[in-house]
This record gives structure tokens, C-alpha cells and sequence, in this order.
């Protein structure tokens, strides 16, 4: 059994938005491939591989995130709340 049926989107589908919004923060904060290529360490090759065909190892993925201010977003990727009520979800405590 295909384990993607019950997601709509594909492992490339995924891939391309969190990279079209890793690009949007580069884009933001006004930094070039070359740029990011500098600051994070990783080779401009990667970046442009990443960038466009979505591939890159995980350490250099995290390279960019730092590079780009994002690595809190990456520490709190799997953090989910956990609720023991009805009302803990209403009033959104934890």
C-alpha cells in the first residue's frame, strides 16, 4: 500500500514550498546565492542544487537556516502541544 495516499502532496511537492519559502527569506533579507554560499559555509553548487532541484545534504540544510535566521523554526518543527481536555483546546492552555 502507497503510504503518500493519504497525504495530498508528494515528498517533491513538500520539498518545493519549504524551499520556495527558505528562498522567500533569502530573498527578504536581501542575500544572494553567493552571499549565502559565504555565510553559511555551504558551496554555491549546493545552493543552486537546492535551490532548484530541491537536493541537499541535511547538515548543509541547517548551515542555510542558520545563515538565514531560521534555525528556531527547525528546533520547534516537531514541538506539538499536547492537550488533555476539550477545555485545554477552547482556551488554549497547555
Amino acid at each position: 500500500m502507497n503510504s503518500f495516499l493519504f497525504n495530498p502532496k508528494t515528498p517533491n511537492e513538500i520539498a518545493k514550498e519549504l524551499v520556495e519559502k527558505i528562498k522567500q527569506q533569502r530573498k527578504k533579507l536581501k542575500i544572494s546565492q553567493i552571499q549565502l554560499a559565504s555565510k553559511s559555509g555551504v558551496s554555491l553548487g549546493s545552493i543552486k542544487r537546492f535551490e532548484s532541484k530541491y537536493e541537499i545534504s541535511l547538515n548543509s540544510f541547517i548551515k542555510i537556516l542558520i545563515a538565514l535566521n531560521l534555525e528556531g523554526d527547525l528546533e520547534n518543527l516537531f514541538t506539538q502541544k499536547s492537550y488533555t481536555s476539550i477545555d485545554e483546546v477552547i482556551n488554549g492552555q497547555l
